[in-house]
């Protein structure tokens, strides 16, 4: 699997799970002190091939991501569940862990920023959805990211995600049954 797009990573490890996983270009941020370098290079990968932001799923993977988000508008996303990122033997949680299988849904799930100002979903439909202000709404929350693929993300930023990545308001009430009725067999 070729992939056209520069994906932004972690580190060099995650480098090493890519390219066994697919063949593709990565530019590491080494960390999360993003400097104004690599802040150039992933501007001019975003200008000539695209870029994939694909970082781990914890505190210093999302800094990251919204860094370079902000950075440089219109980037693609990938997301890994903290599952599929988990290591075998249960110790840390990264790119660099996920399996080749992971690692390529992960890419096929791509989304793509939105750069608009129309709010689809609103603050308001997630209250409705105990998606935030319930005891629940954190496992909510993680559970939504799966069905819809964009990660877990705390409630304001679970707002900015599904407008940012056009989450139609139809997906959005599926999803949110989903989980209403995986609740219910629980």
């Amino acid at each position: 699997m070729k992939i056209k797009e520069i994906i932004v990573v972690e580190g060099r490890d995650d480098t090493v799970a890519i390219r066994r996983a697919v063949d593709a270009d990565t530019i590491e941020t080494n960390g999360s002190a993003v400097n104004e370098e690599t802040i150039e290079k992933v501007r001019l990968a975003q200008q000539t091939r695209g870029v994939i932001i694909f970082t781990d799923p914890d505190y210093p993977g999302q800094r990251i991501r919204n860094i370079v988000s902000e950075q440089v508008p219109g980037c693609k996303h990938a997301f890994l569940s903290k599952e599929e990122a988990r290591g075998k033997n249960g110790k840390g949680i990264g790119v660099e862990h996920a399996s080749i299988q992971s690692i390529r849904k992960a890419l096929e799930d791509i989304k793509q920023e939105w750069i608009g100002t129309e709010e689809q979903i609103t603050q308001e439909d997630l209250i409705v959805a105990r998606l935030i202000g319930g005891t629940e709404a954190k496992s909510r929350r993680e559970n939504i990211g799966k069905i819809l693929k964009i990660g877990y993300a705390n409630g304001k930023q679970l707002h900015k995600r599904l407008n940012m990545f056009q989450i139609s308001k139809k997906e959005f009430i599926e999803a949110v049954e989903k989980i209403n009725k995986e609740d219910k067999k629980s």
